[in-house]
């Protein structure tokens, strides 16, 4: 029961009255006590420790598993638009044996940054020993490479200028790893499209080792000159594709008609959408879905507010009923009981932002961390394609999170506090 000063109980008086204002001090003085640890309140205090900590983890949960996701399909999506056109032309009216001029046209088009010409070609990669690795070359000029930050500003070892006096290959930095290939060290690259019955191998120096931060680049893509990937491929003069890179990709599609009419001639227009339609469209799926199942999270926590204040309402009956004695109105029991489930799924949505930021901005090194304390790799990058765990807090996602944890949270206050409300002080006092 609370034990109440002479003054407390004068105010009580005054918080009783129709015209008291909302949440006086005497009601939110009444709130914190009940929150307030004490031992004989041990277990209610136990209680609202708990339904703290659903909410506090149920939000830095949510936070941090959309950070993870949005960061995963950020990346992913920069780093693939980085290496790979975001609108590729190939010409369906003959071979393409006007690349240069094509992809200078191209060029002038308002809104676009780049053309490259490409030729490619899968390839099988040996290097020391009997250590080999499929592999997918890539023909191009060696201005265009220096053009393409991914690859020319993420060099680990070695320079392009091999590359460009046509005298050697650039590999990523796994490849090199796997076939055991330092700079300067020789790769051998068997194609079956010499153009002959025997398949056509031939060996090249690497002059430089690249370190993009995807897998899949990383392991399996052989830059070459354009010049000698023509010879090996047995295509001279020829380029099976010009590669477009746009300021804006996401606007792609307002570009089409332009690169028609600057191609002057018939050509098959694909972009960076269609090309990894399913891949992207599984990762919003993932993400949606994801977000769906930790909503619960933060559900089931908010009805444990209603199961710790339902309990707190039972063992405060009597204080309850010497309240309204004292003439307290059921609005002002009813406020009592809100602020007190409400102060609860505020704090612990506060704490819940704060633990997740804090992850989100150390998630690489928490990884490394439990990847050192299990022994194993978390986050292999073989299957999710990153070097790295990355994360991007999305500001709108946030507040949704927040607003969404603080909406059930006041919500679940409602029935427990308007219980409390309609408490009846004789029988309360009666079975005391």
């Amino acid at each position: 029961m609370i034990a109440l000063t002479e003054d407390q109980v004068q105010t009580a008086g005054q918080s009783a009255k129709p015209a008291s204002r909302p949440f006086s001090a005497f009601e939110r003085m009444v709130a914190w006590r009940y929150l307030r640890s004490r031992r004989k309140e041990a277990f209610i205090s136990v209680i609202a420790g708990f339904s703290f900590i659903g909410i506090m983890l149920g939000v830095a949960t949510l936070i941090i598993v959309m950070a993870v996701m949005n960061g995963f399909r950020t990346e992913l999506i920069s780093r693939i638009l980085s290496i790979n056109g975001h609108v590729i032309v190939q010409p369906i009216d003959g071979p393409l044996n006007n690349y240069a001029d094509l992809a200078t046209r191209f060029s002038g088009v308002k809104g676009v940054t780049m053309a490259i010409p490409l030729i490619e070609g899968q390839v099988l990669a040996q290097g020391v020993g009997d250590s080999s690795t499929g592999a997918l070359v890539r023909g191009i000029r060696s201005d265009d490479l220096g053009k393409m930050k991914s690859v020319s500003e993420h060099i680990k070892s070695g320079d392009l200028v091999g590359f460009a006096a046509d005298t050697g290959v650039a590999i990523g930095s796994r490849m090199a790893h796997q076939l055991g290939i330092q700079v300067g060290g020789t790769i051998t690259l068997t194609s079956s499209n010499g153009g002959g019955t025997l398949p056509l191998v031939k060996a090249y120096t690497v002059s430089a080792i690249y370190e993009i931060g995807m897998w899949e680049y990383d392991s399996t893509i052989v830059f070459m000159p354009l010049e000698e990937a023509q010879l090996f491929f047995n295509a001279k003069g020829l380029a099976q594709s010009i590669e477009i890179f746009v300021e804006y990709p996401d606007l792609v599609h307002e570009l089409r008609q332009p690169i028609e009419d600057a191609a002057g001639r018939q050509i098959f227009i694909t972009d960076w959408r269609d090309r990894n339609q399913t891949f992207f469209s599984t990762i919003e799926v993932q993400r949606n879905v994801m977000f769906m199942i930790l909503t619960l999270i933060v559900l089931v926590a908010a009805l444990n507010i209603i199961s710790g204040l339902i309990m707190l309402v039972k063992d405060k009956g009597s204080d309850i009923a010497i309240l309204r004695t004292m003439g307290a109105t059921a609005g002002s029991v009813m406020r009592i009981f809100f602020m007190t489930g409400a102060a609860i799924g505020t704090a612990g949505t506060v704490a819940g932002v704060l633990l997740g930021v804090v992850v989100c901005l150390n998630i690489e090194s928490i990884r490394q961390f439990f990847s050192w304390i299990s022994g194993t790799t978390l986050f292999s990058p073989e299957l999710y394609f990153l070097n790295q765990l990355p994360a991007d807090m999305n500001a709108d996602e946030t507040i949704l999170v927040v607003v969404m944890a603080l909406s059930l949270s006041f919500l679940a206050t409602i029935f427990p506090a308007w219980r409390a409300s309609r408490l009846d002080p004789v029988q309360a006092l009666r079975y005391e």
